[in-house]
Order: structure tokens, then sequence, then C-alpha cells
């Protein structure tokens, strides 16, 4: 059965709302919040013994810091349990403050990782998308919506035509991209008929029968399932009230797990039970785990896919691994249960501090691979340079082969005097790495490189077919890319100009009486039509408006991208032509925005993608030169990225590694 809403619309906070307004159990939410926190800040974390009578590493899992102690509840002992029963639900946001801006969060302890890089990314590029869009009509008098924003028709009674539907529009189905997003609340569509959902979809509470069969109760799962490439993932449930007997379970459960029972007790599920302490996995009889829960406790959930095990937190104290072998086939989501009347509960995905200190323990986890990382054996790789050596030789190739002459030389020059400074003598094992010669071509490639950068792209073109005459005729590609480039600089001209004032100021002015007189725009001599050559031969600084200017500057570039179309339409190579066809339907696509920075195709634009055009020039004209198109650190930099990205798919250890914070860090960010 259909279940998750898309990535795009969680993070435009339009998932699942119409679920929620549309619930005929819950009442309206107060103004202000029933019960006030005493503290509005963190609670202080004071270190406790952790409260178990098993051994915590029995399970094989997540070792336990002895440091890590109970938060205290301070900051939680003005919430009255008791005053739930006859109180409607609390609103979420006057309790705990915003839950995130437009519904997209991250985690503290997954800031800065990979996949949360890549999750910002996809969220940026979805809200850019959706700002192209036109939004949605209202609904008026005609309309036969839903919203809030329409008049309420009234229903059509039964007749002998047989039976009266409401029409509900919808809303077009949004194409997901990008990482897998995380779970942000409890969802209409996937919860007991006896659960009702409050809160931004942050509370919970049991509204069924208080007479249920012994192994009956109701539950509900989230939006979305825990993303193993996140490495780690971690969020607890505050129990507001445990109803009658505090029977409640906290975990996750599969997809296809009823919602009929606590998880735990079916198929794919795991959970810690509060009113017995027991862990309970895939229908198997419960373990003796922790201590039971109750009103006020804040119960956290962590599943650690690098090691396939989960964890479980009380108050702030670690409890220790409750379940291990956890299969990663499957997309898990975060599950609770309840089957007693007044049981209510409030969860944190992320968009709040926790309770308990989890950015502490993902960091050692990053510790203990970083510590595996630098203690790696490289002498098979180069057996003659140590790993200090062989960085040195990595960053001097890199200077020699990118055209950074004078860099280059100036770090042989360092490496030298600190290698006589170490070993009283100049020479190294990497001086032939560190020998700088004069090459021509190198300089001829700087200035190819630098007219590009300053989006020169005629003399980039002119220089290279100087200089290597028979490069851009051998890789066409290249050549295409590099005349897109031109097109490109074309419209981004034409869009810098709609930030100049309409008319530019004349050069040439009478004065009277101290101020200077400007021809009136309607004064302006109308431009025939049969003067096609009319623009080159005015003096434009004091007589054409910006609009004209725009339009010249665009026409010109419809022209010269009419040309790009004729010679590259024929090309033969499938893969080239395919390439060609998408480029081109982007960069057409921008004469459809009066500003093309406005554009889908915008990214086109920035400075950056300037880079991307001289790289690939650089790397096309050192190939015709007998030379490698790249340096050894790129490729081993491109490698270590792919590899990374193998190993974390299903929440291997390189989930918990982020290559570039690596490098950026020096050492000491994954």
């Amino acid at each position: 059965m259909p279940r998750r809403t898309s990535y795009a619309s969680v993070a435009a906070g339009t998932a699942g709302t119409s679920h929620q307004t549309a619930s005929v159990h819950l009442p309206p939410a107060p103004t202000h919040g029933l019960y006030q926190s005493r503290n509005s800040e963190q609670p202080t974390r004071i270190p406790q013994p952790v409260w178990s009578d098993q051994d915590p590493q029995a399970e094989g899992g997540t070792p336990i810091p002895e440091t890590w102690g109970s938060a205290g509840r301070e900051g939680m002992s003005g919430f009255s349990n008791l005053r739930f029963i006859n109180e409607p639900f609390t609103a979420l946001g006057a309790r705990f403050g915003n839950t995130g801006l437009g519904g997209f969060f991250i985690p503290s302890y997954l800031r800065g990782s990979k996949y949360t890089e890549d999750l910002e990314a996809s969220h940026k590029a979805n809200l850019a998308s959706q700002k192209e869009e036109p939004p949605p009509p209202r609904s008026g008098h005609g309309s036969l919506s839903r919203s809030s924003s329409g008049m309420n028709l009234p229903k059509m009674q039964a007749s002998h035509r047989g039976m009266a539907y409401e029409i509900i529009e919808h809303q077009p189905a949004v194409v997901e991209t990008g990482p897998g997003p995380l779970p942000s609340k409890w969802v209409e569509v996937d919860k007991h008929n006896s659960i009702e959902i409050a809160g931004d979809g942050q509370q919970i509470r049991y509204i069924g029968s208080p007479k249920l069969p012994d192994h009956e109760a109701a539950a509900a799962r989230t939006d979305h399932p825990m993303p193993p490439q996140c490495g780690i993932y971690y969020y607890e449930v505050f129990i507001e009230s445990k109803g009658k007997d505090g029977i409640i379970g906290i975990g996750f459960s599969g997809a296809n797990a009823s919602l009929e029972k606590l998880p735990g007790w079916e198929p794919d599920s795991w959970a810690y039970h509060g009113d017995d302490g027991k862990s309970f996995c895939c229908q198997a009889p419960g373990k003796h785990f922790g201590p039971t829960f109750s009103s006020g406790d804040t119960i956290g959930c962590g599943v650690d896919f690098t090691r396939r095990t989960a964890f479980f937190t009380k108050n702030g104290n670690f409890l220790g691994n409750a379940f291990r072998d956890i299969n990663p086939g499957i997309a898990l989501y975060p599950s609770v249960g309840m089957r007693r009347p007044h049981a209510h509960l409030v969860v944190n995905f992320g968009q709040r501090p926790f309770t308990f200190d989890i950015d502490t323990m993902v960091e050692r986890q990053k510790e203990q691979i970083r510590g595996e990382i630098n203690s790696t054996d490289v002498s098979s790789i180069h057996p003659t340079l140590n790993k200090d050596d062989m960085c040195k030789a990595l960053v001097a190739q890199y200077f020699s082969h990118d055209d950074y002459v004078e860099t280059a030389q100036a770090f042989a020059e360092e490496v030298r005097r600190e290698t006589v400074a170490l070993n009283g003598t100049p020479e190294s094992p990497i001086d032939g790495y560190l020998a700088i010669e004069e090459d021509h071509d190198a300089a001829n490639r700087q200035q190819i490189r630098a007219a590009i950068l300053d989006g020169d792209i005629d003399t980039a073109l002119r220089l290279t077919n100087t200089y290597f005459p028979h490069v851009l005729s051998a890789h066409r590609d290249i050549d295409f890319r590099v005349r897109c480039r031109k097109y490109i600089e074309m419209m981004r001209l034409a869009a810098d100009l709609l930030d100049t004032p309409p008319v530019s100021e004349p050069t040439n002015t009478q004065a009277t009486n101290g101020h200077a007189e400007e021809m009136d725009l309607d004064e302006m001599p109308a431009q025939k039509s049969s003067e096609a050559d009319a623009w080159d031969k005015i003096d434009t600084s004091n007589t054409i408006s910006r609009d004209m200017r725009w339009h010249d500057l665009v026409s010109k570039a419809i022209a010269y991208g009419q040309e790009l179309n004729h010679e590259f339409k024929d090309e033969t190579d499938p893969q080239f032509r395919d390439q060609f066809k998408e480029t081109m339907k982007e960069l057409f696509g921008m004469l459809a925005y009066k500003d093309a920075r406005k554009s889908p195709a915008a990214r086109w634009l920035e400075v950056g993608e300037r880079v991307k055009v001289a790289e690939g020039l650089n790397a096309a004209i050192l190939v015709s030169l007998g030379k490698f198109s790249s340096t050894a650190l790129e490729r081993m930099y491109k490698q270590t990225v792919v590899l990374t990205e193998m190993i974390s798919e299903d929440g291997g250890v390189g989930s918990l590694v982020n290559v570039r914070h690596l490098l950026k860090g020096g050492g000491h960010s994954l």
C-alpha cells in the first residue's frame, strides 16, 4: 500500500497536513502551553552509575562510556501528567519551541556528515524547483477543495442515485530526489485507529478501548524510515502520561509489522517495554533488559547501523545494547505502541536538544575510526616512502601538474629547509618530485586557465587554438563545453545588466543654471528595423535604455546558441549526443526567464562553474602532451570518496566518514 510522502513535501513542511486537520478526535490546541518547563535550557548532564544488572558488552555492540550519566529532570518536572486527563493536547511549539524551519532539520549528532550534506543539498534543490512552480489556485466558491481558504460546501444527501462522495483535490505527486529523508513525525496513514496525533505530528496518545485482549495494542510509525547511510540514528520519547498500567513499547519496526500489537510482539519489530523493563524482538519471549519507565521519564532509542546493534537510554543514562544482528535489508521505522487510555507521548526526532549526550557517543566512535585510518600501513603503496614523505610528494606533484609553478617552487624550498633541519642534509627521498623545470606549456596553460576564470572565453579559445591547435578538434566534448560557457557568459552579462539603472547617465550635457539637462527618452530618434548594424555604430553610454541593451545581448546569445546547435547536432557519439541534447535544452531554457538567474539552470551562471570548464580543458591539453589528465592526489581523493560511499550505503563504517571534512579539518573531523 502507498505509504510515504516525498522528501520534497517534508522539506517544505507540507506533507501529511491534510490528515491531521481531518482528525475528528483532535480538540483545538490552546494558544499557550498547558505545561511549562521550569528550565528552558538543556539540563546539565550529571555523571551517575548506569543502571543495569547485565553486562552491557554482552551483545557485542556499542561500547558504553563509563562517564555517561543521567541528565537532571529539572527541565521536565513541571509537566503534570494528572492534568492531561481533563485537558486537550498541549501545543508543542509553546512547550518546546520551534521544530525546524519549513519542517527541515538536522539533528546535532549528524551535523557535518556526508549524509546530511547530501540531504541539505537535496533540500535546497527541491526548494529552488518549487519556487519556479506556480502556486496552486486558491479555493473559491467554484472549487471543490477542502482547503480552509475556500468556503465550506455542504455534503450532498444520499438519494436514489446512490451514495454521496466527498471529492478531494490532490496536489500532483512530487518526484523524490536525493538521499532518503529523516523521520520527522508520526503520520495518520501509518497508525492504529485508537491512536490520535497532534502537535505537528510530535505528540501521540491512546484514545481507544480500555479493555483489549491480552496481546492487542495500538501502534504507530513515522513518515520515513531511519536511513542507514547516517550510520547511527537516535530519537527520544518523553512519557507525558503512562496511562493506567504503563504498557508502552518504544522501538522500531518494518513497514509490514502489524499496528495492532506493541512493537516487539510482531516479526520485524524490536522494542523496550515500560511495564516490565523487558526487550522484545520479533515475537521472541521478552528478555530482562532495564528498569521500568513511567510518566516523566525520557526514553531514547538508537540504532547503530555500523555495528548492527540497537541501544536504549533512560533520562540520559545509557542502558546498553538490547539487540544485535539487526537486519539492514529492510526499512526500519521508529515505532511506539500503547494499550491503555490516557497514555500520552511526546517525541523528539532531533528538532530539539536530546536528554542523552548522543553527540559524544557518535564523536567517540568517529575517533575510533580515525585512529584505524591513521594506523593504516601505506608501505605497499610506495615501498621507498614513508607516510609523511608520500604526502609531500603528492602535494608537490599536484602543484607542478596544475601549473602553480611559483607555489611549487616555494613548497620545494620549504621541504628542503625542513630536511636540513631534521637530517643535516638537503637530500630527500622526494627530490625527484621537488624538481621544478621551466615549462613553456605550463605558462601557456596558465594563460588559458586565467582567461576562462575571468569569463573571457573568446581569449581562451584563441590561445588554445594558437598554442595547442589540435586539442579542441580531437576533444569535441571539451570544445562543446568551452563554447557553451561563452553562451552562459553572454546570458550572465544580460542578467547582471538588470541590476543597473534603466537609463545610464549621459556623457554630454549642457549646463543650465548649474544643472545638467538630459535628453528625454521619448525624444530619442527611432531606430529603423532595416539598420541591422546600427547597434555597433551607436554610443550606447547615453542613448540606449537598459532594456534595449538587455534585448541586444540576449539576441546575440540566441544567435550564438543557434550556431552551437547547428555545429554539434550531427555528432555521432551516442554519449556525447545525449549530453548535447540535455545541455542545449537547459541552456535554451534560460530564455524563458527575463532574469536567467531565476531559471532552473541558474547554477550554470555561477562563477564556480568556470573552474570546471578550465579543469576540463587543461586535462585535455595534458593528455595531448602525453601527461596524466589529473594528479595522483586527485585520483586518490576521488577513489577514497567512491569507496567510502560504497561501504556506507547499508550503514557500514563509511557512513561515519566524511572525506571532505577529514581533509578540511586536518584529521580533527570526520
